[in-house]
């Protein structure tokens, strides 16, 4: 028994220094693209003529396509896997974000802002899932908490 519970916690520790700070990694840039788009709001405003209430509408598009397809995504996580399913959101992810590059109306800017929620859609719930592949009951809670931090 002792032999199983000493190959646990040798998987556990090695996915800790392995996947841990690729998934924090990529936490970090779910942030930034979250509050980039702040950084970018007066640009838009007098380059491409984007009236603050189109702003505020693209900002809550992203956020009803990324609720709207949160659950679909995970459900096809667990079908297809973890890592080809997150790799799939991340380059899908930076593909729609590299194309606010030519944003040239409110109504391309609107139409990027509901795509880039859809395709980042299920990264967070996806990360929590895959830790439970990964991290015993016990430790995932220490996991968690390292990866929130």
């Amino acid at each position: 028994m002792s032999d199983i519970r000493f190959l646990a916690d040798k998987a556990m520790s090695r996915a800790t220094t392995r996947l841990l700070p690729f998934l924090v990694l990529m936490y970090v840039m779910s942030f930034l693209d979250r509050s980039n788009i702040g950084f970018a709001k007066d640009f838009l405003a007098s380059d491409v003529g984007i009236t603050p209430e189109a702003f505020a509408l693209g900002a809550g598009l992203f956020f009803f396509g990324y609720s709207f397809f949160e659950i679909p995504s995970n459900m096809i996580m667990h079908y297809v896997g973890a890592r080809r399913w997150m790799a799939r959101i991340m380059i899908t992810w930076g593909l729609c974000a590299a194309g606010f590059a030519w944003v040239t109306s409110e109504t391309s800017f609107l139409i990027l802002r509901v795509l880039l929620g859809i395709a980042e859609a299920g990264f967070f719930p996806g990360v929590v899932v895959f830790m439970t592949y990964w991290f015993t009951k016990d430790k995932r809670a220490k996991i968690n908490g390292l990866f929130y931090y």
